[in-house]
């Protein structure tokens, strides 16, 4: 759709730019999932592209350095865009035949990403943005449509909007008006169309949030809507404009991740992972179509569903036959794969701390180990054996089919020593590990992480649970080929500091225990928690009885 009247200026040279908008949940997460993914699509960070600063982020800046500001700038080759990258979003075929990497599709794969913007403009108040705009040659790019695909609309011919987005900020129509005048230069020939326009353009006020995506300097007040007008005079952190790509204004969509949630699922557990972060370490983890996936500490399979909404063959393991079984059969971990349209998963019970008794131990299988391991919080883990020897005794034959074997305690530094040497003998080259480690405020990642010799550490994503607790989400890629007569080495080498560091992941409900004893009222607080779980006991137990009272009339 080249338009033969308007000559390229731009030439092969300069910069193409887009502006990743996160949504504002799981800040720690977000540079790792974002360059995990593009390494999975073909694009190495620092190669293909380059990070760009956001306006404002210079040392001279008044931001927090512990602030995570939810943008960021990649650049890529202006000559790469239609020669190596595409951006349309007409379809795969044209990508297959020219082997081009399709940045929509690519980015749009990202659980937290919430928009991608063809940046035409950027900077810290919004007359720099609107000259930045002015001055660049992306409004020029845009009417000759090289990049646009061929089946896109002429430039004259394309529908518009622009839309106004101020984070944490309401602002009048009248006030959005005024924003959307200073834009009037660009002077769009086509007709305004406010829903499903060819392009919609965005303008986005950036200011400093909170933790639950709101303004800190709100420039309201919270009852009678009054201006507050010292953070009405606040300058923005950064002014941004540019073309949204893609599905739209908000990737995730309606409901597009709600229909995973937890509360949809017919069967669920204590420890069943939430399913966005379920899905953000299935990119950290780069599961695929066609990987096979494994989850050593299955549960209720929450993590494995989202392995197989991937397009993964999925396979898990875990020590409590109950657990693999569900509770009837409507509601076990098959229903749950078979809500979405997925086939079953492939279970077995198995003992991850003796995985080389239940499997070929030198045989790499799994393009990804995703888990969370049992850590003694909500649920402690097991592993095979009793408590005392002398209660070890023979299973009559009449008992085995349905025979559940004793387990006993399974120390939590034990759990992550062994995930990490059965990740080192399972994994394919180049194969991931992700899995989740608990950690209080004294945890230092250097000296307390597990480590192995033919693991390398890509990522640690920190998520605050509690004042005193965390969770890492750690990211591991297999780099050596296991040497079984090393076992003893690897397993040693597991901690830093040896046991000092293994007690750091040790013990965490009893830890947690002891900061809450030391906090103001706590006696108190304890005993209404005991009365209201004898009264919820007690109501259970009045249930029960009332509905067997209710059967044995009926019969």
């Amino acid at each position: 759709m080249d338009n033969p009247r308007i000559k390229d200026t731009s030439a092969a040279g300069g910069e193409y730019l887009l502006l990743i908008e996160f949504v504002h949940r799981h800040l720690g997460f977000h540079d790792a999932e974002l360059e995990s993914v593009l390494e999975m699509s073909g694009i190495k960070l620092g190669v293909d592209c380059q990070l760009r600063p956001l306006p404002n982020n210079g040392t001279d800046s008044k931001i927090s350095t512990n602030y995570t500001r939810p943008f960021k700038i990649l650049s890529f080759p202006w000559s790469s865009i239609g020669s190596k990258f595409s951006i349309t979003s007409e379809g795969d075929n044209e990508e297959k035949e020219t082997k081009r990497i399709n940045l929509v599709s690519s980015l749009a794969r990202c659980t937290l990403i919430r928009s991608v913007i063809e940046l035409w403009g950027s900077g810290v108040t919004i007359d720099d943005c609107v000259k930045a705009t002015q001055v660049g040659n992306s409004h020029t790019r845009h009417q000759i449509g090289r990049h646009l695909g061929e089946t896109s609309p002429k430039y004259q011919d394309r529908t518009w909007k622009i839309t106004i987005h101020t984070l944490g900020s309401t602002y009048t129509r009248e006030e959005q008006n005024t924003m959307r005048s200073k834009f009037s230069a660009l002077a769009f020939p086509g007709s305004v169309q406010m829903k499903d326009p060819d392009d919609e353009y965005l303008f986005i006020r950036e200011v400093e949030l909170d933790d639950k995506g709101g303004a800190i300097y709100p420039r309201h007040s919270g009852e009678n809507r009054e201006i507050i007008p010292e953070n009405d005079a606040r300058p923005p952190l950064g002014c941004y404009f540019g073309r949204v790509l893609g599905v739209g204004r908000n990737w995730r969509g309606s409901g597009r991740l709600e229909k995973y949630s937890l509360k949809k699922r017919s069967y669920l557990g204590p420890t069943s992972m939430d399913s966005e972060l379920s899905l953000i370490m299935t990119n950290l983890a780069q599961v695929k179509k066609g990987s096979f996936a494994f989850d050593p500490f299955v549960g209720t399979g929450s993590i494995l569903l989202t392995a197989a909404l991937r397009g993964a063959y999925a396979f898990g393991t875990d020590i409590d036959l109950r657990v693999l079984r569900g509770r009837s059969q409507t509601e076990n971990i098959a229903s749950n794969f078979s809500q979405y349209g997925l086939p079953p998963p492939e279970l077995v019970r198995s003992d991850n701390a003796i995985y080389h008794r239940h499997f070929r131990q030198h045989l790499p299988l799994f393009d990804a180990i995703v888990t969370d391991p049992p850590y003694g919080i909500r649920a402690g883990a097991r592993k095979s054996g009793a408590r005392k020897e002398k209660e070890v005794r023979p299973i009559l034959d009449e008992h085995r089919h349905d025979h559940i074997a004793q387990t006993k305690p399974y120390v939590v530094s034990d759990v992550m020593s062994d995930l990490l040497n059965v990740a080192a003998m399972t994994l394919k080259m180049g194969g991931r590990l992700c899995y989740v480690i608990p950690s209080m405020l004294d945890f230092n990642e250097e000296e307390d992480l597990p480590r192995h010799d033919c693991l390398k550490l890509v990522s640690v994503c920190y998520q605050p649970l509690q004042t005193e607790l965390g969770r890492r989400t750690v990211t591991m890629e297999k780099v050596k080929e296991y040497e079984e007569e090393k076992r003893q080495e690897y397993v040693k080498n597991t901690w830093v500091n040896g046991p000092q560091s293994a007690d750091k992941v040790a013990n965490i409900r009893e830890k947690l225990i002891e900061a809450a004893k030391k906090k103001p009222d706590y006696e108190e607080k304890a005993a209404i928690r005991k009365q209201k779980r004898k009264a919820t006991k007690l109501a259970k137990q009045k249930a029960k009885r009332e509905a067997r009272e209710a059967n044995t009339e009926q019969s």
